[in-house]
């Protein structure tokens, strides 16, 4: 049995440390090096929920493929930070206990089979009990809200689909207590454009 010295408990800190700036600091060129680097982060599971149908597959012809899972301690992390200054950000943070975003490039290679898992996606999230709370259709653009409640007030999860048949698919999975509309606040807070991209849209009038 070997135990850590100092020097690997301040690699260990350092490791986390870029981990916490590759995900606040997001671009797309944060999400490959996420990837590449296969950082073990929890997902964001939905409740009754096979989770295979919440991992869009990666396309076969090299089109834009991003994947992001945000564990609970990380959020943590961001959610301390703000707390003197923007508590109200502080509050909403301590109530998420996973995120996950996939973003995938469509074409005629894979818009069937994303078509298809889409569509049972839904079907299994209504079986589950989640309430569709948002449809939104937008030239060749759809957006898809569910939630998962708990008594009247608190929300247990948030699943989004947004589909657009001329160019990608972002499937969001929040597990936690987040309102619809509180997603755009959590996309500029993690700088995740796919979520900054869906609260404008549901905010829309």
């Amino acid at each position: 049995m070997s135990v850590a010295g100092p020097a690997d408990k301040r690699s260990n800190l350092q490791t986390k440390d870029n981990a916490m700036k590759s995900i606040t600091h997001w671009s797309a060129a944060g999400a490959a090096l996420l990837l590449s680097l296969q950082l073990n982060l929890t997902a964001a599971d939905a409740d009754g929920v096979d989770p295979g149908l919440l991992k869009l597959p990666p396309p076969a012809g090299g089109q834009q493929y991003v994947e992001v899972n945000i564990r609970q301690n990380l959020i943590g992390l961001v959610a301390r930070a703000a707390e003197a200054q923007e508590p109200e950000i502080a509050r909403m943070l301590r109530e998420i206990r996973g995120i996950r975003v996939s973003v995938v490039g469509l074409d005629d290679s894979n818009r069937g089979e994303i078509n298809e898992q889409f569509s049972r996606l839904r079907t299994s999230l209504t079986s589950a009990e989640w309430d569709a709370v948002a449809t939104v259709r937008d030239g060749s653009e759809n957006v898809h809200v569910f939630v998962k409640t708990r008594g009247e007030e608190a929300i247990e999860g948030v699943v989004v689909q947004v589909q657009d048949d001329h160019g990608e698919a972002i499937l969001v999975s929040v597990t936690g207590n987040l309102r619809p509309e509180q997603i755009g606040m959590l996309g500029e807070r993690f700088d995740i454009e796919p979520l900054k991209k869906i609260g404008r849209k549901i905010e829309r009038p």
